[in-house]
């Protein structure tokens, strides 16, 4: 069933179209994560679909059997409101439901047209599975698990609603709609505001979701849980992809090689043409000339490849440190209660540590407490020999709020021109009249790669990074993965881009309320020995500092003992012998296929061109397919 349809949606401001025939269907179950650059107009895009803002032309079409619910910002509640109430009316009448689907079964027993048949019984069955969907004798215990899903406590229940704060407020609105239960949920940023614990509780929610909904999120890990397509918006237009976000970006990668392809070779073949007829359309070979002009106008031309512009940040090859870069001993903080106490702590040169909690947890505090910034209460903290330290302080306090982009990123050892500094703003993406600009009348992403770029200048050889992904979108976020991999120095993380830690990290250190776990290996270590019970949760439990050693699921690991355990199948049982040999006829097939869109002949047929990226797709989908069927065999026959 088609929840929601969009057509030939277009949107301009000033002389900036952000959207232009803009076209996709939602239906029944699918999972759908809208992903594109930042300001390539995804929140206009899901305003018009919500019917917060009027397309310049288009329509977006809604069934008006189906039910679609948004995110409500900037909610207003009435003094008596309550958390538990607020959450509780979200659930609706379910007695309502339960009169209507009654009246619609007495009028399917006496509906004799076969029409009006199928349509009643197509409402009745909807009808029961929102009454099954919203366990109408369990109600309570419902509410409370989705309360407790997304952080409220138990005493947080009967404190009033207008008194949370402004991310509390978002964090209900998004209680209430998940117990509503719309048939289509358009979600702007879901997991904002949100800790790890409750991001993978809203992660497993979402995965399991019988309903269909549209995701927009920075959260790579997040998409790669919860999406089984993705639509990415670029130039305006929209293209669809089958498979998690990091499906996305491997097919990405092979739509754009075969369109570089494409398009160079028709642009190849089409100036041999026009050479061809400049040259002879007054000479003896005028007839082949004309020839030639009627097959150039029947060409249909390929579109350019849509790549996404990205910068590929970089930090300066890092002096050599001494082998211990950071020791702490016995080191203890605390404010209204313990954030950590007597944590112990050695850093060797080259190692790469993220630091991971729930907010308030200490991440920061403690950070500040191992640069001297913040005296702890107990303990000792030594620095390595030869250290230049590099500090990502997420209120980015080292920027000059009223200097340029260009004059900001001056560091006092380094004599930098103009022309120096410009460039190293430019390996970050910051280019043109950006780098005049005053640092506060830049946007939130602008500003943070500014205070990259200042950590390139820096020339450090220890970086120390507070949530330096803030405000970054996917792009800029895997640039930034990227530099950090190539980086030959140490480096101490602090973020919630668990994506991010599984690609660079090979130590975690999880604060949670005066406790800490030290995990050798990524983020999915952490997971691992977390479920084994030998690590302690990024909130609400207390115990001693624990460190696991010679962990089984190293950097770039998912964890298999533990997923096999509980894994289903999703397909039937094959060999994965016989699955290597569809997987190599596809690749086969994937291949021919380029093959022949190369050819000049098919260059010149657009009808053929046509019908050969239609089975370019199909056969992309399906190897995917026979890529996961592989993956599952391997892990469980």
């Amino acid at each position: 069933m088609v929840l929601l349809s969009a057509t030939r949606i277009a949107k301009t401001f000033g002389d900036n179209t952000v959207l232009q025939d803009v076209e996709f269907e939602l239906r029944s179950g699918d999972h759908v994560a809208l992903v594109g650059p930042n300001g390539t107009g995804k929140t206009t895009l899901l305003k018009i679909l919500t019917g917060q803002l009027q397309p310049d032309a288009g329509d977006v079409e809604m069934p008006t059997a189906g039910t679609v619910g948004y995110l409500q910002q900037h909610p207003e509640f009435a003094p008596t409101d309550t958390v538990w109430s607020v959450a509780a009316a979200a659930i609706g009448d379910v007695a309502a439901l339960s009169a209507q689907a009654e009246q619609v079964a007495l009028q399917l027993a006496d509906a004799s047209n076969e029409s009006r048949h199928e349509q009643l019984l197509e409402q009745y069955d909807r009808l029961q599975a929102k009454l099954q969907q919203q366990d109408a004798y369990n109600w309570e215990h419902r509410v409370e698990r989705v309360l407790q899903g997304l952080g409220f406590a138990q005493q947080w229940y009967e404190r009033p609603a207008g008194q949370l704060s402004g991310g509390q407020q978002n964090r209900l609105m998004l209680v209430c709609l998940l117990l509503q239960q719309p048939d289509l949920m358009i979600l702007d940023e879901p997991n904002n505001h949100l800790d790890i614990e409750s991001t993978e509780w809203l992660e497993s929610t979402l995965a399991d979701w019988p309903g269909a909904f549209l995701i927009v999120s920075h959260d790579r890990f997040f998409l790669d849980q919860t999406a089984t397509t993705v639509l990415e918006l670029v130039d305006g237009r929209v293209d669809r992809f089958r498979g998690n976000y990091s499906a996305y970006g491997r097919q990405k990668s092979e739509r754009l090689e075969v369109q570089r392809r494409t398009y160079d070779r028709q642009k190849e073949e089409v100036e041999k043409l026009e050479e061809f007829i400049r040259k002879h359309h007054h000479g003896q070979k005028s007839t082949q000339a004309e020839d030639r002009r009627k097959k150039l106008a029947r060409i249909e031309m390929v579109d350019p490849p849509r790549e996404i512009p990205t910068s590929t940040f970089h930090f300066p090859k890092a002096t050599r440190a001494g082998d211990v870069v950071l020791r702490c001993n016995g080191l203890t903080k605390a404010y209204d209660r313990p954030l950590f106490d007597k944590l112990t702590l050695q850093i060797q040169r080259g190692e790469r540590w993220a630091i991971l909690g729930s907010n308030g947890s200490g991440k920061s505090t403690l950070l500040k407490c191992l640069l001297g910034h913040v005296e702890p209460d107990g303990g000792e903290v030594s620095l390595g020999h030869n250290l230049k330290i590099g500090y990502f302080d997420q209120l980015l306090r080292q920027l000059p709020r009223d200097a340029s982009a260009a004059e900001a990123i001056r560091v006092p050892h380094r004599d930098l021109d103009d022309k120096a500094r410009r460039s190293i703003l430019a390996a970050f993406g910051l280019t043109g009249d950006v780098a005049t600009k005053p640092m506060h009348m830049l946007s939130g992403g602008e500003r943070n790669r500014t205070m990259l770029a200042w950590l390139s200048a820096m020339e450090a050889n220890f970086l120390v990074l507070d949530e330096p992904t803030n405000h970054l979108d996917l792009w800029s976020r895997h640039a930034l993965e990227e530099a950090i991999g190539r980086f030959d120095g140490t480096v101490l993380l602090v973020t919630h881009d668990r994506y991010l830690v599984n690609a660079v990290a090979d130590h975690v250190l999880v604060l949670s309320d005066g406790s800490a776990s030290q995990i050798v290996g990524n983020y999915d270590a952490y997971r691992h020995w977390l479920k084994e019970g030998l690590a302690v949760a990024d909130r609400g439990r207390v115990g001693p500092v624990a460190k696991v050693k010679d962990s089984p699921a190293r950097a770039g690991s998912s964890d298999a003992s533990t997923k096999s355990a509980r894994r289903k199948r999703k397909y039937p049982y094959r060999k994965a012998g016989d699955l290597e040999k569809d997987i190599a006829q596809a690749e086969s097939l994937m291949e021919s296929l380029q093959a022949q869109m190369l050819e000049p002949a098919v260059l010149r047929d657009g009808k053929k061109m046509k019908e050969l990226h239609q089975g370019l797709a199909e056969n992309e989908q399906r190897l995917l397919q026979l890529y996961e069927h592989y993956e599952e065999a391997c892990e469980l026959n």
